[in-house]
């Protein structure tokens, strides 16, 4: 068998939502309104704290699919204002969110036991402004949410092989350059991080044998499997993880930006980046070829992400062992993308309904879960009964 990223089809039931005369999609997915919608038609469970557990109408999978998402709508009206990653969410919010992330995931893994037939995933992109407003790829909800998905290995098999020259895939070329030049400074910057749970892996061992993704990405093996994500300690290390890649990738933008620009204001490791990022000739080397190429190419530098974007994920391997990874992107690709699963979406409403049951049943299952540990109550739609 053939061994490449995938594309699938997913029907999905067209959304009951009329775009205001001359508003943009993105414009008006991040309105107040558009999320009230979000919650009426689609949210399973809210909290206290603003989280809300919600079906995927637009999902990566209709085998299982959804979202928690932190919903500052109703309180902070600028969308460029509210929380985009779990460094910014308070920490009762945090909490609470690790706790119903550690609750959904025990569950999928339980649902889907064998490696050999479903691969399961759970995680986080970035939703800021990292790129120009007026481009086509500006997130279409600008607040932080995390995805839970599972796939059918059968579906995936039997998929096409999809373009690897697909930009999303390949991620607009700075991944080969980060390949060249900074792979091993990034590895020597994140293995300066205090980690016990988390263990480095080497190589390409935890890749999808059917994808052959993730492919030449930092790695490390949770230690003690799903029991690990019960404790506090774990998420904190996964917070350590996304500090320390969020550093690196500001003071290289930091250095593309202006030539020799030093530790940036606010990092959480300023004296691991002067030890090791500001005196490594590979990691300086790369921001001046990066620098050089938008003095020339204006649309190179248009469509860069001058802050940090990433994905950040916690996905099953071949050998059932839990690994967590992050990756810069700099297109504002999917999530999946990072595993080498393409999704395009095809309106089919009836073709999404034959799924629709069998996907409800499970997401108001782990709903109850959510519930019984006081993480929530019950929301009524259309749908599925409070």
């Amino acid at each position: 068998m053939p061994i490449g990223p995938r594309e699938i089809s997913v029907p999905f039931r067209p959304i009951p939502l009329d775009v205001p005369e001359g508003m943009k999609p993105n414009e008006f997915f991040n309105s107040p309104e558009n999320l009230a919608d979000l919650s009426n038609n689609n949210g399973l469970l809210a909290n206290d704290e603003d989280l809300l557990f919600y079906r995927k109408a637009l999902g990566h999978s209709n085998e299982f699919d959804c979202s928690i998402i932190y919903n500052t709508s109703q309180k902070i009206l600028n969308p460029l204002g509210r929380p985009v990653r779990r460094t910014q969410v308070p920490d009762n919010v945090k909490n609470v969110w690790n706790r119903m992330n550690q609750i959904i995931i025990s569950f999928m893994l339980e649902q889907y036991p064998d490696p050999e037939t479903h691969l399961v995933l759970a995680g986080e992109a970035s939703l800021d402004s990292t790129w120009p407003i007026t481009s086509s790829g500006v997130p279409s909800i600008r607040m932080l949410h995390n995805h839970f998905i599972v796939f059918d290995k059968q579906q995936l098999k039997e998929a096409k092989i999809t373009d690897t020259n697909n930009p999303n895939l390949t991620d607009g070329g700075q991944h080969s350059l980060f390949a060249t030049y900074m792979q091993e400074v990034y590895v020597e910057f994140l293995s300066s991080l205090d980690l016990k749970i988390l263990k480095p892996m080497s190589g390409d061992s935890s890749s999808l044998s059917l994808t052959g993704y993730p492919q030449g990405l930092t790695r490390w093996e949770i230690q003690g499997g799903i029991d690990s994500l019960k404790r506090i300690e774990f998420w904190h290390e996964y917070d350590q993880i996304l500090k320390g890649f969020l550093d690196f990738y500001r003071t290289f933008f930091a250095q593309v930006s202006s030539r020799n620009s030093g530790v940036p204001k606010n990092a959480y490791f300023p004296q691991e980046i002067e030890k090791i990022l500001l005196f490594n000739n590979g990691f300086l080397s790369a921001a001046k070829k990066v620098r050089d190429k938008c003095l020339n190419n204006a649309k190179y530098a248009s469509d860069i992400r001058w802050q940090p974007a990433f994905k950040q994920l916690i996905y099953r391997d071949d050998q059932d062992r839990l690994i967590v990874t992050i990756s810069q992107n700099s297109i504002g690709n999917a999530i999946t993308e990072l595993l080498g699963v393409v999704v395009k979406r095809t309106p089919n409403a009836e073709g999404y309904e034959q799924s629709e049951p069998a996907l409800i049943e499970k997401l108001l299952k782990v709903r109850s879960r959510l519930i019984e540990a006081d993480l929530g109550y019950g929301i009524k739609t259309k749908y599925w009964d409070k």
